[in-house]
């Protein structure tokens, strides 16, 4: 479950830091309001996107540790399980 959590922390913080980083890019932007929109806009939908793959990364990593596990401790065949 620990990598669980981890994960979920970094996606929170991923997501925290693009939140960040539009703030500040509204703040300092130099271009005129529609264009600054515009980079703000296409700048959400690549860390949106960035998320999804990530999520979608450590969705695969944790089902390939679940098999790992569930391999460990399946009994052989002609054993039972205790």
């Amino acid at each position: 479950m620990e990598n669980k959590d981890s994960g979920n922390s970094f996606t929170l913080g991923l997501l925290i830091g693009a939140a960040v980083g539009v703030a500040l890019g509204f703040l300092y932007a130099p271009k005129p309001g529609t264009e600054t929109r515009e980079m703000l806009k296409q700048q959400a939908e690549d860390a949106k996107k960035r998320a999804e793959e990530l999520a979608e990364k450590t969705r695969e990593a944790a089902a390939d540790a679940k098999k790992k596990v569930e391999g460990r401790f399946k009994p052989a065949e002609g054993e039972e399980a205790a």
